[in-house]
């Protein structure tokens, strides 16, 4: 792939029939990808045990900002313990991963701190774990219709509701997902 066909910055879906249960209907904002693989993030699950305040009581982050009501993603299976947060570009720090003009990616704890103090991204969604591939991986997943692309769009990103992400995204590109098939087919 040349550097033009990475997908940083894109949106993945999970096409029905995706054989692993934890990526069903999965939307996943890729952060970064290259020659030796990718990492993203599900956007559209939820952590079904923490919360944000539980999440800064374990870390021991005091919040100031209580009317900031942030859900805790379920990023995917890698790292589970290992929290991030795809932002606004609005707000970098040395550790952050500027993605696009408008996206970017922090895994401190200063962000945290950030957040609920009320000086941190206009827009967030803090994730625990990631969505990983090794070189080649994404690419054969995609060859083998595992993974739709589409573009990522803050509107989908930031203010749809979960449950509604991936049939809007399939929408965007023009899929009726009632016409889908969880069958691949080759003539």
């Amino acid at each position: 792939m040349t550097s033009s066909t990475y997908l940083d910055g894109n949106l993945l879906l999970a096409m029905p029939g995706m054989n692993d249960p934890r990526f069903d209907r999965s939307v996943i904002y890729v952060c970064s990808h290259d020659s030796s693989g990718a990492m993203g993030l599900v956007i559209n699950k939820v952590h079904d045990s923490l919360n944000f305040d539980a999440l800064l009581r374990h870390l021991e982050i005091e919040a100031n900002a209580p009317d900031h009501e942030v859900l805790i993603h379920t990023g995917g299976p890698v790292e589970p313990g290992r929290g991030f947060v795809l932002h606004s570009a609005d707000f970098v720090q040395d550790s952050t991963l500027v993605i696009s003009e408008t996206l970017a990616l922090t895994a401190t704890v200063d962000i945290l701190k950030a957040i609920a103090d009320g000086r941190g991204p206009l827009h967030c969604l803090v994730a625990l774990g990631y969505a990983g591939w090794g070189a080649g991986q994404l690419e054969h997943e995609i060859q083998a219709n595992v993974w739709l692309t589409a573009e990522a769009e803050e509107e989908i990103i930031f203010y749809t509701e979960l449950e509604q992400k991936w049939p809007r995204t399939m929408a965007m590109l023009g899929i009726d997902i009632s016409m889908l098939s969880s069958d691949a087919g080759h003539a």
